[in-house]
């Protein structure tokens, strides 16, 4: 009579490796360690992830937010490249907590995959953790799930939750605070960031440009590597300003998926409007390389993708000189510069360009 398989021999003939996936959760273990905040009280591996509120709050207001990479990692896979799309993960979330003008505290991480491979794991964390580090927010857990079957080849997906506090006083846009003729300040994005690679993906289909081709001068590396940029985290230069400046800024953007046209009137009241000056800022150069190369036309660059600019600050105009020379002289590569103005538009709220 032969003796029955041990039960992680038989799970592996199903497909699930427990020896990788163990090997996976002790690079996720140091890796988190190095994103060790004020904030932390647990330790990761257990069933939930711990930390606790920073003192010195009256009315704290939890934040949370989540989402993902999209279609970016499609890319990612077909380039070999894993360790930026970590920072775009914790990017999307993160900048949309410091949107309400809150402090990212603890993030974690889903991973998703048809078989685990610690290396590609650990390049794939080991972004997550960069970003975490330069979100000064720690990453107190995650989950990754091996599901053969429902993934092919070397394919995988992210997500990424974070819980983030601001003072309920603080907290951003204010009731009635966006008014007619204040400025809006942009911040530069990196590139592309995570938003519209499923018409990039197609463009780039169409086209025949492979991602191992020389980028557009002048950008240097391969076409894979500049569309691989990892999204921009804005969290300590905006907290800072935020200190500096509390109660000039009146509301914030983060420039994502639909644009300027979906986001901006996020954050504006009805009868308020954004008219942005284009000419006041100069994409990268992926942007009119994308432009030419799927002869797209400025409406549909506008509404899919941030243009160059991936955040956008509501600002008193009184103090908006101030605001640009603090950061601009603190964060130089934000290259922070007025882009337009909220005007009065009665009965509508939308985004004009002049």
């Amino acid at each position: 009579m032969s003796l029955p398989p041990r039960s992680d021999e038989a799970y592996r003939r199903a497909g699930v490796d427990l020896l990788q996936a163990d090997a996976v959760v002790q690079i996720a273990r140091r890796l988190a360690k190095t994103t060790a905040s004020r904030a932390n009280v647990g330790e990761l591996g257990g069933f939930s992830g711990a930390f606790e509120l920073p003192a010195g709050f009256e009315r704290p207001v939890l934040l949370s937010a989540c989402d993902g990479v999209g279609t970016k990692l499609k890319l990612a896979v077909e380039s070999g490249i894993h360790h930026t799309v970590g920072i775009d993960l914790v990017a999307m979330s993160v900048n949309d907590i410091l949107v309400c003008g809150g402090e990212p505290l603890a993030f974690l991480d889903y991973v998703a995959t048809g078989a685990l491979k610690p290396e590609m794991f650990e390049s794939i964390l080991s972004g997550v953790a960069e970003g975490c580090r330069q979100a000064a927010c720690a990453l107190v857990g995650g989950e990754t799930a091996e599901m053969p079957g429902l993934y092919a080849g070397d394919d995988y997906d992210l997500a990424g939750f974070c819980v983030g506090v601001v003072e309920k006083e603080l907290m951003l846009p204010q009731p009635g605070g966006v008014q007619e003729g204040q400025t809006l300040i942009g911040l530069a994005s990196s590139g592309l960031h995570s938003n519209g690679f499923s018409l990039v993906r197609k463009i780039l289909a169409e086209s025949g440009a492979t991602l191992d081709s020389p980028a557009p001068a002048p950008q240097d590396g391969s076409i894979a590597e500049m569309l691989l940029t990892p999204t921009r985290i804005y969290v300590q230069p905006v907290l800072a300003l935020l200190r500096r400046f509390e109660g000039a800024i009146r509301a914030m953007a983060h420039v994502t998926g639909g644009g300027f046209v979906d986001n901006i009137p996020r954050v504006l009241p009805m009868g308020l409007s954004a008219r942005l000056d284009d000419s006041t800022w100069t994409p990268p150069p992926v942007f009119p390389w994308l432009a030419r190369l799927g002869g797209l036309d400025a409406a549909t660059m506008r509404h899919t993708f941030n243009c160059g600019i991936g955040y956008i600050i509501v600002a008193e105009a009184a103090q908006t000189l101030d605001m640009l020379a603090f950061l601009n002289e603190g964060w130089p590569e934000l290259q922070a510069t007025v882009i337009g103005q909220v005007i009065d538009t009665p009965d509508r709220r939308e985004v004009a360009f002049c």
